[in-house]
């Protein structure tokens, strides 16, 4: 098949829509359930790319959770702890499959914004993903391959309307690659480049030190950033992004967002967020969104009189700033990643206050000096790329 006709494009007044080979070739996917639109297949593309490197850059299964042609999340996969199980709502207590994990980290950086995601996965789809998928508001999946239990199950998503998209493993793109804008072609080289381990090789710190849990970590980081709206900045803690920053015009605007949000996912770790006493019944989508409101100076939303009962059995305590302040500051060993220099210290300053401890961005900024000189004042290890990531 060379061309799939779209319902619409971005919009519903954008028509025609379809995605097709500009070489007559055939797609190099399979739509296997549902009718995915435009802006769906933006991100099941980039998504997957992503997936892709990050298991071929570190060997384990990787997943990523894409909104708006920028990940929520990405991981690898490793086995999630007991609080893992508990913060992202894994109601199977047995154990689960290195790409369900892997998924399920993803989705558990920024619950919020995976709200309605589209899921990716390195590896075949299995019933571990797909059971937890069911549970979830997501848009559609892709991935090389899925069992036939999975599909089943991931059928009855949506009334039957769920997006499954298997993408042929073996497919390379062409070398040039073309976007239309305002009428006009543009052409650019496919960004081939690959990230490894050898890109952390020039540290410019003090401290030389980069173990090699936070080497993957690092690694997930530039990854991520590659197919990330840039500006932007990816905090990474375990294999698992857990702060991704998009968009921004300013590279400072960037860490302070990804760092917010790290901060957020630490938070939702808290005794106090563990423990807060949900009503029984109260969907997912809905506790994510109290959390995330306790969490936050505007607590009062979820706990005055009148709101408090509508989702909890008794009203919890609120977890105060100085409390807040003081958990965040016991958070340790988070790498950084960059997709072009920190042209300030201020963004290192920011970054340390969510417990970063190793820094990866490309340098070549005039006041490299006063950035490595920051990063020493706190024992940081930071490496220089040589390599700008960004994409559009």
């Amino acid at each position: 098949m060379n061309e799939l006709e779209l319902k619409y494009g971005c919009n519903p007044n954008q028509k025609p829509s379809r995605i097709f080979m500009r070489d007559g070739g055939d797609l190099p996917l399979q739509v296997l359930n549902g009718k995915p639109g435009y802006i769906n297949f933006m991100d099941a593309l980039n998504s997957w790319q992503l997936v892709r490197e990050l298991k071929e850059a570190t060997g384990l299964p990787a997943a990523a959770s894409f909104k708006h042609v920028s990940p929520a999340g990405a991981a690898v996969g490793v086995p999630l702890s007991d609080v893992d199980r508990q913060i992202y709502f894994v109601e199977d207590e047995g154990e689960l499959s290195p790409i369900a994990c892997a998924y399920i980290r993803a989705r558990g950086a920024d619950r919020l914004c995976s709200y309605g995601d589209w899921a990716a996965l390195s590896d075949v789809c299995d019933a571990d993903v797909a059971r937890y998928l069911k549970l979830e508001v997501s848009d559609g999946i892709i991935a090389p391959g899925y069992t036939d239990e999975a599909l089943e199950i991931l059928k009855t998503k949506k009334k039957g309307n769920y997006n499954v998209v298997q993408i042929d493993a073996d497919y390379v793109c062409a070398e040039q690659e073309y976007k239309d804008v305002f009428g006009i072609t543009f052409e650019q080289g496919h960004n081939f480049f690959t990230i490894d381990e050898n890109l952390l090789a020039n540290v410019v710190t003090e401290n030389k030190e980069i173990p090699d849990a936070a080497k993957i970590d690092l690694i997930v980081a530039l990854i991520t950033l590659k197919y990330t709206q840039s500006n932007s900045v990816c905090y990474v803690k375990d294999g698992q992004a857990i702060g991704v920053g998009a968009g921004q015009q300013s590279r400072i605007h960037c860490t302070r967002l990804a760092g917010s949000k790290a901060d957020t996912w630490y938070l939702r770790q808290h005794p106090k967020v563990l423990g807060l006493p949900f009503l029984p019944g109260i969907g997912r989508p809905s506790r994510d969104n109290a959390i995330d409101v306790y969490i936050s100076d505007e607590c009062d939303d979820v706990l005055r009189d009148g709101a408090w009962q509508q989702i909890f059995t008794e009203q919890p305590e609120a977890l105060s700033p100085e409390e807040k302040k003081a958990w965040i500051a016991t958070q340790s060993g988070v790498s950084i990643g960059s997709d072009a220099f920190f042209p300030f210290g201020d963004n290192v300053e920011r970054a340390r206050k969510s417990g970063v401890a190793y820094i990866a961005e490309p340098g070549g900024s005039i006041r490299d000096d006063n950035v490595i000189e920051t990063a020493n004042k706190y024992g940081i290890a930071m490496a220089f790329t040589g390599m700008r990531l960004f994409h559009h």
